[in-house]
């Protein structure tokens, strides 16, 4: 049994299985809950952000695959210039106490500290205690009152600093820099670019 974490399409077949249990999953849980006003039109959620947002540069999508199959995924999207909004986290009823939301949710904050993000921010419903409490266990700050009515509040919203893991991606970027103005050293830069040529 062996685990991977691959980049996807939110629209590609290795993420369906995703797709299709979350929207079932929302629909029976909120089957009987009114507390999502909605205007005329709207589309549910599940279908509210198109597979481009899940996408570089600014958003990803990445599934745990198990033996050919898809048992977990979470994607970011673009929320401001710092912060990423954590999106689609999801493991597969039959694969659920394994620790694989925690993989997931590792694997995205890493992702979005290396694409230059600074924060996380994410929300999820009131009929999903297992989630709040998977968050606040990873050190997210709950922006709303934990001692309220969940059903109340509606969106539960959390926010997280990724400090340590942005610390690790500038770290990285770092060494990068200093790596190729020592390979300089010996290979010159390119003597002309394109911004030369046009002025800019």
């Amino acid at each position: 049994m062996t685990d991977s974490i691959i980049v996807a399409a939110l629209d590609s077949p290795e993420a369906a299985p995703l797709v299709a249990a979350l929207g079932g999953e929302y629909a029976t849980r909120y089957a009987d809950y009114d507390g999502f006003p909605k205007q005329e039109g709207e589309p549910e959620e599940i279908d509210l952000f198109p597979p481009l947002v899940f996408e570089a540069p600014t958003g990803t999508l990445l599934l745990v695959r198990r033996d050919g199959e898809t048992i977990a995924g979470g994607g970011f999207m673009y929320l401001d210039d710092e912060t990423a909004e954590i999106k689609r986290v999801w493991t597969s009823p039959d694969h659920r106490r394994q620790g694989l939301s925690r993989t997931v949710m590792t694997a995205l904050e890493d992702a979005a500290a290396a694409r230059g993000y600074r924060r996380i921010y994410l929300s999820t419903g009131p009929r999903q205690p297992e989630a709040v409490g998977l968050y606040l266990s990873l050190g997210y700050t709950a922006l709303f009152d934990l001692d309220a009515d969940p059903e109340a509040i509606a969106h539960l919203a959390f926010e997280k600093e990724l400090g340590e893991a942005g610390g690790r991606a500038a770290a990285k970027a770092a060494a990068q820099r200093a790596a190729v103005a020592e390979a300089h050293r010996w290979h010159q830069p390119p003597p002309v670019r394109l911004a030369d040529l046009t002025g800019r």
